[in-house]
């Protein structure tokens, strides 16, 4: 075998590669008689090289991207021979989660003359979504739970389908070759566009939002959305509760005539008078199959869109907030989730456009808070730093949420920085408190936004995730007051991650701390104190 494969390294010829098959097919044939563990690997190594001398091109392309359990889908088998070798297609099976077998095909691969077959594949009605392998049981802390060891340092799923192709050279041993099934289509812009074959639900079921706060022992209106994943839809849809929670109605129905039509689904949802957590389950019926999954799909443009699906779930918080800035203006940065938050706790928000800024009615808004990187991203936000700073002044409550250090940094000539919205000097830093248990206490704990109109206490910081803050202030001046104190183990105490000013009439607060990840996670505390943050001036 090692001489018929140096035979071949020796008489390959670029230009007519083809000629060098008759000594890879042998060679190929007498590998099969070797025990050793590298065998397995070299074998597929040369079938690859077998592949490439005769120019092969196998193909299994299917209808839509898209196959619900208990349905069935179409493929198109291809095989074309580029070479003057001869190849025969004995058959053909589709494998994986469902089988389809095309055999004793038995045809001759002439030169450059494509062969088709089709094949419907039906898959069983209980065939598992197409969810990649780490994500198909529950997280462990930070480590994923794999059922199947060989599939542990695997980039992907094994493909739901795969054509499994059987070619054989004139007298000469079978060629196994695996494709897996994909779907083809043509994009005006980007071209040719593929795609595998994923295994779905009838319906995606979605919350509008994670995590559904109830600030008041009061019925607060929840939307469920349902779409239709793969083609028309019809059925029901209920909520499941923890003890203690009502929903009305018992169930929805809906109707969708044709794939990725959705409905709105509104659920009144009573919580119980005292303070308690859970989770609600959304459940969809269709045509007998309960399907309480979200489909989500990741689009970049250098690799295939892989599909996850996400427990149709959402967080519920019952627990006592108050807030007394009611209208709220919120200039978005980067984007978050924040005003979604601020609504919830009762709140009217106005996201601040650039035309706004320059020449709106601030005096309006009891508040004014800036998104995430709002002074890196915004540069309208910049340019009217002046009539913000005019709206603390004559008495509005100003709140700046983190920005990185580009275009935050300090002047060293005045210790203020080019986009300073702030009224008195500050120093940013990449100060963070990475541990979210990590314990926070108050510095000045005479401080009016501790106690109203919330009273804050430690129990505020339970339950945070990911971190405390990041971006904490290094210096600032000393009419700016720290609010919290927190660290991470073995370093010292960092007090500039929310610090407190008074200026003129108004309030302005700077605040590091992760409320872009705490609001949309449902944290109870952290609603509490950010309503305490934008009603500082009232």
């Amino acid at each position: 075998m090692s001489e018929l494969l140096a035979r071949a390294r020796a008489e390959l010829r670029p230009d007519q590669p083809e000629t060098i098959l008759p000594l890879l097919v042998k060679a190929y044939r007498e590998m099969e008689a070797l025990r050793d563990p590298w065998v397995g690997v070299k074998r597929k190594e040369l079938l690859h090289a077998i592949e490439l001398a005769a120019g092969l091109w196998l193909d299994a392309e299917a209808e839509r991207w898209d196959v619900v359990p208990g349905s069935s889908l179409s493929v198109t088998l291809q095989a074309l021979n580029r070479s003057r070798f001869p190849l025969v297609w004995d058959g053909v099976e589709v494998t994986g989660v469902a089988r389809a077998t095309v055999p004793a095909i038995g045809t001759l691969l002439v030169y450059n003359a494509p062969e088709k077959n089709k094949v419907s594949v039906s898959l069983p009605a209980q065939t598992p979504y197409s969810q990649p392998f780490w994500l198909r049981e529950p997280r462990t802390g930070d480590s994923y739970t794999v059922d199947d060891p060989a599939l542990i340092g695997c980039p992907d799923s094994p493909p739901a389908l795969e054509a499994v192709f059987t070619l054989r050279a004139e007298s000469g041993p079978k060629l196994l070759y695996r494709i897996p099934v994909h779907y083809r289509w043509v994009d005006r812009v980007s071209g040719e566009q593929v795609r595998p074959v994923e295994i779905v639900p009838p319906v995606s079921v979605t919350f509008a939002l994670p995590s559904i706060i109830f600030p008041e022992a009061k019925a607060r209106r929840v939307l469920l959305r349902v779409t239709a994943v793969a083609g028309a839809a019809k059925g029901s849809v209920s909520l499941d509760l923890p003890s203690g929670w009502k929903a009305t109605p018992a169930a929805a129905a809906f109707e969708l005539s044709d794939r990725e039509q959705q409905a709105s689904l509104p659920f009144e949802v009573t919580p119980p008078a005292v303070s308690a957590g859970g989770h609600a389950t959304a459940r969809a019926e269709v045509g007998g199959v309960t399907v309480s999954t979200g489909l989500v799909t990741i689009h970049y443009p250098h690799i295939p869109p892989p599909t996850l699906f996400a427990g149709a779930r959402a967080r519920l918080e019952r627990f006592d907030a108050r807030l007394t800035a009611r209208n709220i203006g919120y200039v978005m940065g980067a984007g978050d989730e924040v005003p979604q938050a601020l609504e919830q706790l009762g709140a009217t928000v106005r996201l601040l456009s650039a035309e706004d800024l320059a020449a709106g009615d601030l005096s309006r808004f009891d508040a004014i808070v800036t998104g995430v990187r709002a002074v890196n991203v915004r540069p309208d936000l910049v340019a009217e730093r002046q009539r913000l700073l005019e709206y603390v002044e004559t008495g509005g409550t100003l709140v700046v949420q983190y920005n990185t250090l580009d275009g935050f940094g300090p002047v060293a000539a005045t210790g203020r920085s080019a986009a300073q919205i702030a009224p008195y000097p500050l120093t940013p830093s990449n100060n963070r408190v990475s541990v979210e248990e990590a314990p926070v206490t108050f510095p000045n704990p005479d401080l009016p936004v501790l106690h109203r109109p919330n009273e804050i206490t430690a129990r505020d910081f339970e339950g945070w995730v990911q971190e405390r803050g990041l971006y904490f202030m290094s210096r600032w001046d000393e009419r700016y007051k720290p609010v919290f104190a927190c660290n991470d183990p073995g370093e010292p105490p960092r007090l500039g991650g929310t610090l407190f000013a008074r200026y003129g009439k108004g309030v302005f607060i700077y605040t590091g701390y992760s409320w872009f990840r705490e609001l949309p996670a449902g944290v109870p505390g952290a609603y509490r104190i950010f309503a305490n943050l934008v009603s500082a001036g009232k």
